[in-house]
């Protein structure tokens, strides 16, 4: 599978590179800032250190929406199961996990973490995976009913005191808002 594709209009979407360090940390940064103003602690309230987004870019899991002026969404991708989460019973080798996933405010409710999550899914299968799957804050229900719109199924809460994460969700490698809207 091509490490960039192509998404209509002036979007690209790559792989990102150590250049894009500063602009993904600010992404992510602004979503907690706004996640927090919303009364939803998911993420550090001033985002994430560098030593967290680092090894994504080199390991080549981190991607970057670009707008033609630098990044308008992000997103990682990998074969990654949280084992406070994901369990053996879960097969998590059966899948591949979105984390991080963070869309511009500037962006916000134009459909991108759609189309990201659609491109996720379809490269799930493409590597032979079931399932694409995520958390999200178990607090945070409005995220939980968007996933759901979506076609995740929830798989359960886990809730530990250490984690504002929780809520499990997965849906079919493949699936996409379109299908999971048709049925």
């Amino acid at each position: 599978m091509p490490s960039h594709i192509l998404l209509p209009g002036k979007f690209t979407l790559r792989g990102a590179v150590p250049d894009d360090l500063p602009s993904v940390l600010s992404l992510l940064a602004d979503a907690a800032r706004w996640l927090a103003s919303q009364g939803v602690r998911q993420w550090p309230a001033d985002g994430f250190p560098a030593s967290r987004i680092e090894p994504l870019i080199e390991t080549g899991t981190m991607y970057v929406l670009d707008d033609g002026r630098g990044a308008a969404a992000t997103v990682a991708l990998d074969g990654h199961a949280d084992p406070e989460f994901w369990g053996r019973d879960d097969r998590p080798d059966t899948a591949r996990y979105v984390h991080k996933l963070a869309v511009s405010r500037a962006y916000a409710g134009r459909g991108l973490g759609e189309a990201l999550l659609d491109w996720a899914g379809l490269r799930a299968a493409a590597d032979g995976r079931r399932w694409l799957r995520l958390d999200c804050s178990k607090d945070n229900l409005r995220l939980q009913r968007y996933y759901a719109e979506l076609g995740f199924r929830h798989v359960r809460t886990v809730d530990l005191a250490h984690r504002a994460s929780g809520a499990l969700f997965e849906r079919p490698a493949g699936a996409t808002v379109t299908s999971a809207r048709t049925r």
